[in-house]
């Protein structure tokens, strides 16, 4: 899996956003450090203990993730919100297959997210936060797009210029019967 990874600012807050396989993922270990620097990992699993947020998790598996294990969801599904119910990021992605989220060790490790997710968990962590993060994450994309236009067009143009100097390269004249090829290089000019 080859991930690319940006940083987006959001109130002071640098979040990371993977990019992997034409999917963006983005840091919940992130966004719960703008709540509380130092207890993200209690933050996301206390998020996870909450009974919408199985049903969040698991439908949007039910839906985008064909090899999503829904009798374990259902398990999760009727402990959560019960005091003694506890799960982990990994827990959930290893007994469901989920493909949602993604948990790294490491040092450029933690908690991941699909867009559509980690919004979710935006909203549960502020809903003025998650509205900065969704401007702020539009913004990357906006870039990102201008970006790829700017490649495309610089493309075209090289793939006109390279037309112009191969076909001037290769001229063929007639002369008595016999044709002739030069192979010079030069830039054609059309009138």
């Amino acid at each position: 899996m080859i991930m690319k990874t940006k940083k987006i600012v959001v109130k002071g807050t640098e979040i990371s956003v993977y990019n992997s396989e034409k999917t963006d993922f983005i840091s919940l270990t992130d966004i719960a450090r703008h709540k509380d620097a130092e207890r993200t990992d209690y933050i996301i699993q206390n998020w996870l203990r909450n009974r919408n947020t199985i049903e969040l998790l698991g439908f949007w598996e039910q839906k985008y993730n064909p090899g999503f294990n829904p009798i374990e969801f259902d398990g999760f599904r009727k402990q959560a919100g019960l005091n003694s119910f506890a799960l982990t990021p990994k827990q959930w992605i290893e007994k469901t297959n989920a493909i949602g989220i993604i948990s790294k060790s490491g040092r450029y490790g933690g908690t991941f997210a699909h867009k559509d997710i980690a919004f979710e968990f935006a909203s549960w962590i502020s809903i003025e936060f998650k509205l900065y993060i969704i401007k702020e994450f539009q913004r990357l994309k906006e870039d990102e797009n201008d970006r790829l236009n700017l490649e495309w067009n610089l493309q075209r143009t090289l793939a006109k210029v390279n037309y112009h100097i191969h076909t001037c390269g290769q001229r063929e004249s007639y002369s008595g019967g016999v044709i002739k090829t030069t192979s010079k290089f030069c830039l054609c000019r059309r009138s």
